[in-house]
């Protein structure tokens, strides 16, 4: 029995010693764009941003699956209920949920396989503002920046007001949507592609668009760099 006490002792100690390293993630959200947008991030919930104002907010080691998006032409009452015209997040301005496309997303995890965070910046589900995705951190630069004017250009068939949807919404096929597991790229995601290199244009697109850096690196987000 004591063997086993001091084994859990012992387990207990690696844990606390193992913490400190596990370092939270610190992301500013800055809005350079010409007008207003509401910040969403799950997790971080949302905030509105006028021109050249900035939100900061920290995530737990080892989050994944989590994002950050604008949303566009939004109205929320007292109460922060309300609708938005691109990236709404059912009505609320915390946002607890995924947004509504068409939105540029900037999509992370932290600390995972060698204790790497993985970010990219997707439009698989459309496009709403010009995006940076970058690290603040010394020792990893390499950031991710979709600069292109898309909703001007958006082919009729996917625009719609505020942004320009990505194809699997409007035609819900496996083509565009892959729900197969086996999809390649289309006409449309090829315009997305042309305009933003380095962006997810759709689901299997990650061996250009996937980028690492190490486990404690802070982030930037900018909307409309």
């Amino acid at each position: 029995m004591a063997f086993f006490q001091n084994l859990s002792m012992f387990t207990l100690l690696l844990l606390l010693l193992t913490i400190p390293y596990a370092k939270a993630a610190t992301f500013e959200v800055r809005n350079n764009c010409g007008h207003t947008v509401w910040a969403a991030a799950v997790p971080g919930g949302g905030r509105r941003l006028d021109r050249g104002q900035t939100w900061s907010f920290n995530v737990n080691a080892g989050t994944t699956g989590a994002r950050i998006w604008a949303r566009t032409g939004c109205n929320f009452n007292g109460g922060g209920r309300g609708r938005c015209l691109t990236g709404d997040c059912g009505g609320i301005q915390q946002c607890t949920s995924h947004g509504q496309s068409p939105s540029t997303l900037a999509e992370y995890s932290l600390n995972q396989e060698n204790n790497l965070d993985s970010f990219d910046v997707s439009l698989v589900e459309g496009f709403n503002v010009p995006m940076e995705f970058s690290p603040t951190s010394i020792g990893c630069t390499r950031g991710i920046k979709c600069t292109a004017d898309m909703n001007s250009q958006c082919p009729n068939e996917l625009r719609v007001p505020g942004g320009c949807h990505n194809p699997c919404t409007v035609f819900n096929t496996d083509q565009y949507c892959c729900n197969s597991g086996n999809c390649g790229p289309t006409n449309y995601s090829r315009y997305f592609k042309d305009r933003c290199s380095d962006a997810y244009s759709y689901p299997q697109d990650e061996q250009t668009s996937n980028f690492t850096c190490g486990g404690g690196t802070n982030y930037k987000v900018v909307f409309c760099p």
